[in-house]
């Protein structure tokens, strides 16, 4: 079996003249020429993997290739699976927002959060509103101050043309 990875080197691709063998076992065979270790494992009905191109002499091992990749691509499959995807969710407000309202999209900035996403908050300004950015401020630092035992805000509000926008992080849980 040729060598069809570019990570691992196989059988006669191996360029080294002498390689530190481990046997199929897993036992440490020692320092040997490298016909020597293609004779043994021809003789096992394996390959001579070369498991550490950057150890001197080069580390290998008598394996089936086969099952090595097969093995590799399992925990890397399992990894993908563990792996949690971050999404952005927006929520947009405005600065003459209602109580009710605001309790209403806390709880749901709250939930997103709780999911392990970041939110992206965006305040938009109407008509003369804009006079009074401060305001908007106000707000955004009250929503900061009441989501600051779960999430961190990357970065003060910035205000952007007629909208003011701030993302804010899930924290690490302890």
């Amino acid at each position: 079996m040729e060598n069809t990875d570019d990570k691992y080197r196989v059988n006669r691709a191996i360029t080294a003249q002498t390689v530190r063998l481990i046997d199929k076992d897993g036992n440490a065979v020692g320092v040997v020429n490298i016909r020597e270790a293609m004779a043994m494992a021809r003789e096992e009905g394996l390959d001579l993997v070369e498991i550490a191109a950057q150890a001197v002499p080069p580390v290998c091992k008598i394996i089936d290739y086969g099952k090595l990749k097969y093995e590799l691509q399992k925990k890397k499959s399992e990894a993908k699976k563990k792996q949690k995807i971050v999404e952005v969710k927006g929520m947009k407000l405005t600065p003459a927002i209602g109580d009710h309202d605001y309790q209403v999209k806390l709880n749901s900035i709250k939930r997103f959060i709780g999911d392990g996403n970041k939110v992206k908050i965006t305040l938009k300004f109407r008509g003369r509103e804009l006079s009074h950015k401060e305001l908007g401020e106000k707000l955004l630092y009250r929503l900061i101050e009441d989501v600051k035992d779960i999430a961190k805000c990357d970065g003060n509000p910035q205000l952007e043309g007629r909208q003011m926008m701030m993302t804010l992080s899930p924290v690490a849980q302890k």
